[in-house]
């Protein structure tokens, strides 16, 4: 299976430090700091399109903008480019849900991808007035799932169990195509839950063999076809040194009170995946720049300040190349990335490592050519 690239839309701002950037840590440094206004947006939008991405990903939370009505604001600024909204089932109905994927299909001629959110931390999901625990809310989760595919079916659609009950429940067209699930946790109570509902399961950026390791469990859950994403974020440059160079910049900007702040909410957080973020670096700052690289080219900075994604690709465009090729060959297909600031740094990759994985015959519709040629 081919490898499909997506690119991040900075909705909470962008700038040319992470600090600034992980939520309740925001501390813009005078000069670095790019509000996320849609004219901004629109220019990473068209940048990630230009470049080759075929999407990319909007977040959701309260520290950052609505990921439907920024997506649907870009749709007349891009031509090809797919937005994966992220969105969490206990803040709406799963008819309404079903609904707005339906009009944001027919409104952008099949641009929409969804990107399921369960919700990790309590704290942010009382903000939301969800009061379920961790594992309830995945239970809410496939059966809010199982009602959107039921309502994009076309026909009326009744659903009675725990979390929800819906009587005839429809909507005004079915969307064509059917817009796909990106799902991600790493906890018990999410995998099936995966398993049973997801077209693309995605991971955060653990070394391969621990990546390769949850893929197995995912596929021992289902005999449905399923694909496997990863989210990173890229430093990448013509050089290995001018890569790791520019990551020692960004974890020279880091304010040791800073990380201990962020240390100590995400060690708070009831997410699985985000533990076994933390655990990659142990919030240790004095380790240092290569310190903090816990497999070839896999640099663990990030996630001293940031939630979510923590890791990042570093090296030259090739090596990032390499370590990409290493994650397609354990089973990823899909990988969703970003970097600081995102503008400069899509071009960075579109510009230096794309071409490279298009000459290996790793991007859609490149193979053939590679093999033809080979």
């Amino acid at each position: 299976m081919s490898i499909t690239l997506h690119w991040f839309l900075p909705t909470s701002g962008d700038g040319r430090t992470v600090v600034e950037h992980f939520h309740a840590n925001r501390a813009p440094a005078a000069g670095t700091r790019r509000e996320p206004d849609i004219d901004y947006l629109a220019q990473i939008a068209r940048t990630a399109e230009q470049v080759g991405f075929t999407g990319v990903l909007t977040p959701t939370g309260t520290w950052c903008e609505d990921a439907w009505l920024t997506t649907a604001a870009l749709i007349s600024q891009t031509t090809t480019l797919k937005f994966l909204v992220a969105f969490r089932p206990g803040v709406l109905s799963p008819t309404l849900a079903a609904q707005m994927a339906s009009t944001y299909q027919r409104i952008s001629r099949g641009r929409l991808l969804l990107n399921v959110v369960t919700g990790g931390d309590s704290v942010e999901q009382q903000r939301f007035g969800d009061w379920l625990d961790h594992d309830q809310r995945y239970s809410r989760t496939d059966e809010f799932l199982q009602i959107v595919r039921g309502v994009w079916s076309g026909k009326p659609y009744s659903f009675q169990g725990k979390h929800y009950q819906v009587e005839g429940a429809t909507v005004l067209a079915a969307p064509d195509p059917v817009p796909p699930i990106y799902f991600g946790g790493s906890s018990d109570a999410a995998l099936p839950v995966a398993a049973r509902n997801a077209d693309v399961y995605l991971t955060w950026g653990e070394p391969p063999q621990d990546v390769a390791a949850k893929i197995a469990r995912v596929r021992a859950l289902t005999d449905r076809p399923i694909r496997f994403g990863i989210r990173l974020h890229t430093i990448s440059r013509d050089t290995s040194a001018e890569a790791w160079a520019a990551a020692s910049r960004l974890l020279d900007a880091l304010d040791p009170a800073a990380v201990a702040k962020a240390q100590e909410q995400l060690r708070a957080s009831e997410s699985v995946g985000q533990q076994r973020i933390v655990a990659l670096h142990g919030g240790d700052l004095s380790r240092g720049v290569r310190g903090l690289e816990i497999h070839p080219n896999l640099w663990a900075g990030v996630g001293l300040v940031r939630g979510g994604a923590g890791t990042a690709l570093v090296g030259s465009h090739s090596e990032v190349a390499d370590l990409i090729e290493e994650y397609h060959s354990i089973g990823i297909s899909e990988f969703i990335l970003s970097g600081y600031p995102h503008l400069e740094e899509a071009y960075w990759f579109g510009e230096g490592v794309r071409p490279l994985l298009k000459q290996r015959g790793l991007l859609d519709g490149d193979r053939t050519l590679a093999l033809a040629s080979a």
